[in-house]
């Protein structure tokens, strides 16, 4: 049978006027897959800092090489497979599935375990594709997407197979998935920064620049892995109190330091400094305060992403001295279909509860889930699909022989509301 093109419903990102971001719910079409795509209902979707940063910035920004606009975003969406390209074979028709980044499996670092590095990374996950989607008032107008392998702010999309994580025998139904969604990107980085990067244990001193859902994540996994001192660093009373009940052993406000942010790092690690720091800010000076804070041969780990034309100069010998490492972290390092089990584990046995992190918000109320996230009211949103949508529902999509890649026609009125 000859695939034929579904519509459905998409946050559409399109170019920013007067610095402002122009999203909006669109009526969108999802053409036939190709060899290597899983076509998934989405269910639910975490918003990311980097979400906002690539659909608010015009074209021809320096930086990541994103498709030109229109596009839909989104890169932490969980949901249903409903087909399968012809040479997917990890996951069929009906699987509940959790969605990462991607990366092409075949450079050295995919290869052995470090997909995060892909050499193809930006390609694979910025770039994506120009015509992932199709406008529906002007069928000639193409929408990128495939954003991190996914573009989860389509109820139905097309993703990349390596960017699918089948969750079947680890979640009991669509609750799961809601709470679980944001494992594949932030949680994942900030937790894998920290027990795979950081290689992190008991006599570690950890620092964590930045109490977002991604420093926050790193809080958790510190005490996870038993490090007797975990120092949460912001200028947020709220964060700072929210990292201590997390296992933040000390708070240090950025807003109301007397002295130097290295003074009063030094102070609480009995003038060592921290064996592992992780910035995840982005700010220029407090990575150069966190280089100078840490530890003797300790661990200095990059993840907030700093304007693309930012530089950090470091003084060589006093640096060779010191046995410093500076380290970027892609993704956490991880594996995520092995590190998203995990975390699945530690969050059902009570060791990391993300539960305390998000907030849900139905997709029709995604400016204001946005705007919650860039106040700090919420710190980890996540928007789902209700029965109250006009997103279609189970009962409307075509059922799917396993294994066969299959697009039926459908019109549907898809004028009201998509997924993150």
């Amino acid at each position: 049978m000859a695939h034929q093109t579904q519509r459905t419903e998409a946050i559409v990102s399109r170019p920013p006027v007067d610095g402002k971001r122009q999203w909006n719910l669109e009526s969108v079409e999802v053409p036939p897959l190709n060899d290597n795509e899983v076509l998934v209902e989405v269910v639910a979707s975490g918003i990311c800092h980097t979400d906002l940063g690539c659909g608010s910035a015009p074209d021809g920004t320096p930086g990541f090489p994103l498709p030109p606009y229109p596009r839909v975003l989104g890169h932490e969406g969980a949901g249903h497979v409903k087909a399968v390209g012809s040479k997917v074979s990890h996951v069929k028709p009906g699987d509940a599935v959790l969605l990462s980044f991607a990366f092409c499996s075949e450079c050295h670092n995919c290869k052995f375990g470090a997909p995060g590095y892909c050499a193809k990374f930006n390609q694979l996950n910025f770039t994506g594709d120009g015509q992932a989607f199709k406008g529906t008032t002007d069928p000639n107008e193409n929408i990128g997407g495939s954003f991190f392998g996914q573009s989860s702010f389509s109820r139905l999309t097309r993703v990349q197979e390596t960017s699918v994580v089948n969750v079947s025998a680890l979640v009991s139904g669509e609750d799961d998935l809601k709470l679980f969604a944001p494992l594949g990107c932030g949680i994942q980085t900030g937790a894998g920064t920290i027990t795979e990067l950081g290689s992190a244990g008991p006599d570690d001193k950890v620092a964590i620049i930045g109490l977002g859902g991604v420093g926050l994540a790193a809080i958790m996994a510190a005490k996870l892995k038993g490090c007797n001192t975990i120092i949460g660093i912001d200028r947020v009373p709220a964060r700072l109190e929210l990292a201590k009940s997390l296992g933040a052993t000390h708070g240090i406000n950025t807003a109301t330091l007397t002295g130097t942010l290295e003074q009063a790092v030094r102070e609480v690690t009995d003038g060592s400094g921290s064996t592992i720091t992780v910035d995840a800010t982005g700010v220029v000076p407090l990575i150069k305060q966190g280089v100078e804070f840490t530890a003797n041969q300790g661990k200095m780990i990059l993840l907030g992403v700093a304007p693309m034309d930012s530089k950090l100069e470091i003084p060589i010998v006093p640096h060779m001295v010191s046995g410093k490492h500076i380290l970027g972290s892609m993704e956490g390092g991880v594996r995520p279909e092995k590190y998203i089990p995990q975390m699945i584990q530690w969050h059902r046995s009570g060791k990391f509860p993300i539960d305390r992190l998000i907030k849900f918000y139905p997709v029709a109320d995604f400016q204001q889930a946005i705007k919650d996230m860039e106040n700090g009211t919420t710190i980890k949103p996540v928007l789902v699909c209700n029965n109250n949508s006009i997103c279609p529902q189970d009962n409307t999509l075509p059922k799917f022989t396993p294994g066969i890649s299959l697009f039926i026609s459908m019109e549907l009125p898809c004028t009201g509301s998509p997924t993150q």
